[in-house]
């Protein structure tokens, strides 16, 4: 029987709930008993929590949360491991090679039925997202050892607004995928205060001798939603955006990351939005320029006149 038959068999001796011995074992399968050894240390070497009892009662045995659990996965659960694999690849997820690893230990220990399931669903499941740089790979394996080990980390970090980077050392305490790229929300020591980077901006990382702790209660998906989108609910001066128009363009504008967040009606060629002023002047005259004619804006009045304004601009600018 082969090696792979062989583990799986003592799996399922031990998953029985008693003790069994090694000479047992080696009886059962017609092996030798050196080579049960030998499986056994493999077995506890992939992270099954084996206890190896000796003296006269002695033998081998399973922690008993670990009987109670499933020891294989069936078809669907599968299939969704294997979708999530393909979604975690496109993100640029960076254990590549053991995501890889991994999923090709589902397959191999699978029936053949199951595996022609598997690759059913799998050939009409694709997954297309914006492919990073190369470069970020690196950077987020460490940027994972980092926040799991809790260790500091110098970086050589460039802004959007600068055009050479700057030395910093960060305190990484969670990492978020959001749009299409991958940021750490890390304590920044040369800013003294908590901060997002993202990783395709991060030139160089290197591991430093400094350890920290991270507050058990902290959240990094929520320290960059709430920075990205705050929660203006109960915050006076919001004023209405009205926006009429075709009915595809306001669905569109109704799903965008930052106006979608503000959405507070929206009804037959109409959306409604509830937002600061300041935030409608700065942001949303961008938002709506690559709609063209097919938006209409109805309140506020000034934004109008601030989107001719950001029209002519450029305008002006591609006449040079």
């Amino acid at each position: 029987m082969p090696k792979n038959d062989n583990m799986l068999a003592i799996l399922w001796m031990l998953n029985s709930g008693g003790k069994i011995t090694a000479k047992q074992i080696s009886e059962k399968l017609e092996i030798n008993i050196r080579t049960v050894y030998r499986y056994i240390d493999a077995l506890c070497a992939s992270g099954v929590p084996i206890i190896s009892d000796s003296g006269h009662n002695g033998g081998y045995s399973l922690l008993s949360n670990f009987i109670r659990a499933p020891l294989l996965f069936d078809i669907e659960e599968k299939k969704a491991l294997l979708h999530s694999a393909m979604f975690a690849k496109e993100a640029g997820y960076p254990m590549n090679e053991a995501l890889d690893n991994a999923a090709a230990k589902l397959k191999l220990y699978s029936n053949q039925e199951q595996k022609n399931i598997l690759s059913r669903h799998l050939a009409g499941f694709e997954v297309i997202n914006r492919v990073g740089p190369p470069s970020v790979q690196p950077v987020l394996a460490e940027l994972e050892q980092a926040v799991a080990n809790e260790f500091s980390v110098e970086i050589d970090y460039r802004t959007g607004r600068e055009e050479h980077p700057k030395k910093r050392v960060i305190d990484p305490y969670g990492m978020v995928y959001w749009n299409n790229k991958w940021y750490t929300v890390a304590f920044c020591h040369l800013k003294n205060e908590i901060r997002s980077f993202r990783a395709d901006r991060i030139l160089t990382i290197k591991r430093t001798q400094i350890n920290f702790k991270r507050s058990e209660a902290f959240s990094a998906r929520e320290f960059f939603m709430q920075n990205l989108l705050p929660d203006l609910a109960g915050k006076e001066g919001l004023i209405s955006l009205i926006l009429g128009g075709r009915a595809e363009a306001l669905d569109d504008l109704c799903l965008h990351w930052f106006l979608g967040h503000h959405l507070k009606e929206r009804t037959y060629g109409q959306a409604i939005f509830l937002l600061e002023e300041q935030s409608i002047q700065r942001y949303v005259p961008y938002f709506l320029l690559s709609y063209g004619r097919s938006i209409q804006i109805i309140e506020p009045q000034s934004l109008k006149a601030k989107l001719a304004a950001v029209a002519a601009d450029l305008m002006e600018y591609y006449q040079i």
